[in-house]
């Protein structure tokens, strides 16, 4: 990608751009072309090129024609939770989640998602025990906990550039109902940091009606999943540790990778 910039993992996302605003403003004005289909998605997932008069990139483009219907979620929502997903990283200061947004592409309307440049060769299982990622897989375990990631893989997370971890693949996320099924449970017991509980409790002030957020989520998300995600918040504060696996459901996702 053109003009590179390394960011930490508390900054805002670069992704190899100075800014978050030429990342947003390449995905969403560039030209996008796709380059193929990648194996092994469960929807259609395309690598993209993008590129603009100022720079160009890769990117993820999931149509939401190519969504694949779930008997659980409403059909032709996912692209609008993998948006979801990235506002709430972003509110919580976190940058988990690469920058996304939903714009028209080759085959329609869909998410479309900066591509990461990662090892590839490496997720959660081969590097959970590093102790300088601890706080960065912390923040994901409680991320998945407020959006009820109903499939956090292995493989949704990604070690990218300086070590710097990613989460992706956001689609069946904010369901009403308790879904949480991911490999992240080695927190189970322990208290939330300090400075994720403060990050929690900005974002349950973002999430109150005439917030920003609250605005923007509105549109992506139905009125039941809204008030979902801020009781999760609420409880997830008021609980202050990470959960155990609920042993009266699949707590865990499958494939693992």
């Amino acid at each position: 990608m053109s003009e590179p910039n390394d960011s930490d993992q508390d900054g805002q996302p670069a992704a190899g751009f100075v800014n978050l605003d030429d990342a947003l403003d390449l995905l969403a004005h560039g030209e996008l072309s796709v380059r193929g289909l990648l194996a092994g998605s469960s929807n259609y997932t395309f690598l993209a090129d993008v590129r603009s008069e100022r720079c160009q990139g890769l990117a993820i483009y999931k149509p939401r024609q190519g969504e694949t219907p779930l008997w659980d979620f409403p059909p032709g929502t996912l692209c609008q939770r993998e948006l979801a997903a990235y506002l709430v990283s972003q509110a919580l200061g976190w940058a988990l989640v690469p920058p996304t947004l939903i714009r028209v592409g080759p085959y329609g309307q869909g998410a479309v998602q900066l591509f990461v440049d990662a090892d590839f060769d490496q997720h959660y299982f081969t590097f959970r025990d590093e102790p300088a990622l601890q706080p960065a897989l912390q923040r994901i375990a409680a991320f998945d906990l407020v959006i009820n990631n109903a499939d956090r893989k292995a493989g949704h997370v990604l070690l990218g550039q300086e070590e710097r971890i990613w989460a992706i693949d956001h689609g069946v996320c904010f369901h009403v109902q308790p879904k949480l099924r991911t490999v992240i449970w080695e927190f189970a017991g322990q208290q939330l940091p300090i400075d994720l509980i403060i990050d929690l409790a900005g974002l349950r002030a973002q999430l109150e009606q005439g917030c920003e957020l609250h605005e923007r989520l509105a549109g992506l998300l139905s009125a039941a999943e809204l008030a979902a995600l801020a009781r999760r918040t609420e409880l997830t504060l008021n609980a202050g540790v990470f959960p155990d696996p609920d042993p009266q459901r699949r707590s865990y996702p499958w494939p693992l990778v």
